[in-house]
């Protein structure tokens, strides 16, 4: 007698609608973990940034000070100047006592559209002569620089404005105003190294740190703080 034939099992697959439903999906969370990586990496590039930012101001405020805490002096020469648009300066230097002195100019100026400040530094000067070259060189600078002028400048933070303040005779006051100004009476005086150096900077908005910040410096050897 003949075995009844059992009814073969039918393959289990997926649909059509089922795998582009799948593959839909998988698109979808494809796409969202691409964003959520981009997303990622652009806060990264962002704190990247901002840490940038900030390790460079404060690296050009800590030049800052020691620029005046090196500050040099040579008989009938001035070693520090405020014209407006530069701070000029005569430093020693710290790291190779013996290479002479270095004339170092710091000032604003736009570029690409945008302010910046910028330092400026000669090279080693041993003679008179070299100085007041490089005395003037710094001034030009500060004015209407030349390409080799330049070559030896250094960005250090977008700045929209700054202002300068000596300390002297217990009060603060603008180096430029007639009571900071030398008079035909206050010729010795004045050509002496101020008890402190206000640096105020008002920095551009969209960095790390922007608004305003204040650096005073005062004379080593009248001890404080700086």
């Amino acid at each position: 007698m003949a075995q009844p034939r059992l009814p073969r099992p039918r393959a289990k697959g997926f649909t059509l609608i089922e795998l582009l439903v799948a593959i839909s999906l998988m698109a979808l969370m494809a796409a969202l973990s691409w964003r959520g990586l981009d997303g990622m990496t652009r806060a990264q590039t962002q704190m990247r940034q901002h840490s940038d930012d900030v390790l460079t101001l404060q690296a050009g405020l800590a030049q800052w000070g020691a620029d005046l805490d090196a500050l040099a002096t040579q008989p009938n020469t001035p070693n520090l100047d405020w014209d407006g648009r530069a701070l000029r300066l005569l430093r020693r230097s710290t790291a190779a006592p013996g290479e002479g002195l270095r004339v170092v100019a710091w000032s604003r100026r736009l570029i690409d559209g945008a302010g910046q400040w910028l330092r400026w530094q000669s090279p080693p000067v041993t003679t008179r002569g070299e100085l007041q070259l490089a005395w003037k060189q710094a001034a030009l600078w500060g004015q209407n620089p030349s390409d080799e002028a330049r070559s030896r400048e250094v960005r250090v933070a977008r700045l929209d404005q700054w202002q300068i303040f000596y300390f002297r005779d217990n009060a603060w006051s603008n180096p430029m105003s007639s009571e900071g100004a030398p008079g035909t009476a206050q010729t010795a005086t004045a050509a002496l190294t101020p008890d402190g150096v206000r640096l105020v900077l008002t920095l551009s908005p969209g960095q790390a740190i922007s608004g305003r910040v204040t650096r005073d410096w005062s004379r080593p050897t009248l001890g404080g703080a700086k």
